[in-house]
């Protein structure tokens, strides 16, 4: 299906891949793995044509169609669901001509031609693809440019996994995915009946989607059949059988350079010693694989244990206006050494309800109690735009610590794991990794009793990850973690709580319980065991006259929440022409020559305003999932 011949890559002068072979069977599902920067994302565009190499070549079979998610879907009037059916080119080039088609042979062959790529099902198709990825109906029904960024992001995933190519290639897609579309991705890929290369750090993924690994490591491909712990173990035992060749290589290479050294001089040996000098000029030394070190992940230990509870919730609501709550009823505990994940679907308040317990949003009503002293910390991977771009990491620290020597920042600094060359390099210009390395260092720095991560993973390689996983662990105080990476849940995590149907409850089953709840498409209840919302008996007919009379009454209840969400879409409308506006500016090369600071205002404009559409979008998510909900207990 994909071969690749003695490819070698550069980017920006820096040599990537070099002289790379690698065959993938037809139908095969690989994950590519490798350091974050060993070129994977570089791979990819060399297959797709847009790097073109610089040895060697790609060989594809002719014909074959390549998908993959190039970038957001566009800002248009178009509804998600007719963007996503678009993705199927042959679809709406068979339709059109349907339309003007005379020639009843040719009319025949259309509609045999529909029949075979079920173009029937098309819509059904389109609409569950959407529904895994997050979006319900109405929100299929909305223009694509009336999302943010992120969103619109899987709107392009479900558009490419819709048009089915042969070859379907995906860079970090759960990257812009809460867990529960990260379930539905894994599941999705697993049964995909084409091949498929996806670049992942997320090792569930990797353990139950693909099929075979391909590892770019010190520029070379290497292909392995088996899932990604199987791969682990073979790596693990190739590093050991190498480990031991080149000790016995070491070995008799010493051996002939004694006998060499020792007998070079007497004749009677003189042949044997040449022929040994020989094989010593032939022996190619076996080159050590260099395992490439990570630097660990420390959080400090809290300065005083707490008694428990650290936090007590009584039927606490919380909102961000006084009309409306987006979680009601929280009669909750949180103990000194809690390890709890939030579970549930974006837009129904994880987020939310991570700011009420950092203190950073305010209850509504209800009460709740602190310990005294609690000091908490929370990352959350929106802050990254909050770091000052033209600052060092050595800047950033400096300001927590004014008072403190040189070398006591610098050993901050270094504590939070970036390199000694990388402590003097302005925040703009480190790597997601390092940034979020920064952020989370400075957000631990006062010995937090309770730390909140949400989706603290995702610029994080699977070695990064491993290392957070154990500092996690090593970490006395408690944990509240968001993340769509199971593994990390799993392997942190003692306690599951779900955010959803306006509450948070605890969830009694495991990861895999709730997995299949999840595929299996059930929506999960506010009880305290996340159980499926039960089917109950219909209830008596009622008249039309009363039924009209009580749709009007609910109409009429719901007209402020509607007035909100109507206000929401057209706040987001401006924002969008705002932003449309400014880069209709920045795309004028003249600018940055003629006036940059002009530029830099724009684009300053450009950034605040994607975030402040962003909190729009979010908050008119929730708005409408409570309006739906409304509606649909009447």
């Amino acid at each position: 299906m994909l071969q690749i011949n003695d490819l070698s890559a550069r980017v920006a002068g820096r040599l990537l891949i070099d002289h790379a072979s690698l065959m993938i069977p037809s139908g095969t599902k690989v994950g590519l793995v490798g350091r974050n920067g060993a070129g994977k994302s570089t791979l990819f565009r060399v297959i797709t044509g847009e790097l073109a190499s610089e040895t060697g070549s790609v060989s594809i079979p002719r014909g074959t169609r390549i998908g993959q998610v190039a970038q957001e879907a566009p800002g248009t009037h178009e509804s998600l669901l007719e963007i996503v059916l678009k993705a199927d080119e042959e679809r709406v080039a068979l339709l059109a001509e349907a339309e003007t088609a005379t020639d009843p042979d040719r009319i025949s062959d259309i509609h045999l031609r529909l029949a075979d790529i079920e173009s029937h099902s098309a819509e059904a198709r389109a609409a569950a693809i959407l529904s895994g990825l997050g979006f319900d109906a109405q929100a299929q029904a909305r223009p694509v440019g009336s999302f943010s960024g992120g969103w619109r992001m899987r709107v392009a995933l479900a558009a490419v996994l819709f048009s089915r190519p042969d070859l379907l290639l995906l860079d970090e897609p759960t990257n812009y995915l809460d867990l529960e579309g990260t379930l539905w991705l894994e599941n999705f890929v697993s049964r995909y009946p084409y091949s498929v290369l996806i670049i992942s750090h997320d090792r569930d993924v990797l353990n139950n989607a693909v099929n075979a690994i391909v590892h770019l490591d010190q520029k070379k491909l290497v292909f392995y059949r088996g899932d990604y712990d199987s791969f682990e173990r073979q790596r693990a035992e190739k590093l050991e059988l190498l480990q031991k060749a080149i000790v016995k290589q070491d070995a008799a290479r010493k051996h002939m350079e004694a006998f060499v050294e020792r007998f070079r001089a007497k004749a009677s040996k003189a042949r044997q010693a040449q022929s040994r000098l020989k094989a010593l000029e032939r022996m190619k030394p076996l080159q050590a694989i260099v395992e490439e070190h990570v630097t660990p992940f420390v959080f400090p230990e809290p300065e005083k244990i707490l008694a428990s509870p650290i936090i007590r919730m009584e039927n606490v609501s919380v909102g961000y206006s006084a009309e409306r709550s987006i979680l009601r009823n929280l009669n909750l505990r949180i103990d000194a050494d809690d390890r709890i994940a939030l579970l549930g679907a974006n837009g129904n308040g994880k987020s939310t309800f991570a700011k009420l317990i950092a203190d950073r949003l305010r209850e509504q009503s209800g009460s709740i109690t602190r310990a005294p002293g609690l000091k908490i910390a929370m990352f959350a991977q929106h802050q990254i735009d909050d770091l000052r771009p033209n600052e060092t990491a050595v800047q950033h620290v400096r300001r927590h610590m004014p008072d403190a020597p040189e070398a006591k920042v610098r050993a901050r600094v270094a504590q939070m794991g970036l390199p000694t060359q990388k402590m003097d390099t302005v925040a703009d210009s480190l790597s997601g990794g390092e940034k979020a390395r920064l952020l989370m260092g400075l957000a631990t720095m006062d010995a937090p009793n309770l730390l909140i991560l949400d989706e603290p993973t995702n610029h994080l390689d699977i070695e990064a990850r491993e290392s957070l996983v154990h500092a996690l662990n090593d970490y006395s105080g408690a944990v509240i973690l968001i993340s769509h990476d199971r593994h990390m849940v799993e392997a942190t995590m003692d306690r599951l709580w779900i955010v959803g149907d306006g509450t948070v409850s605890r969830y009694d089953g495991d990861l895999e319980d709730y997995k299949r709840l999840i595929l299996s498409g059930a929506r999960t209840a506010g009880g305290n065991q996340g159980e499926p919302v039960a089917v109950v008996d219909a209830p008596a007919a009622v008249s039309k006259v009363d039924q009209r009379r009580a749709a009007a009454e609910k109409r009429e209840a719901l007209k402020p929440l509607k007035k909100k969400i109507s206000t929401l879409e057209i706040q987001m409308g401006r924002l969008q022409q705002t932003i449309a506006e400014l880069d209709g500016k920045l795309g004028d090369p003249a600018l940055y020559t003629k006036d940059p600071a002009k530029a830099a205002d724009f684009a300053k404009q450009k950034a605040n305003a994607e975030r402040t559409l962003e909190k729009c979008e979010g908050e008119w998510l929730e708005l409408s999932s409570e309006h739906d909900a409304a509606m649909a207990d009447g």
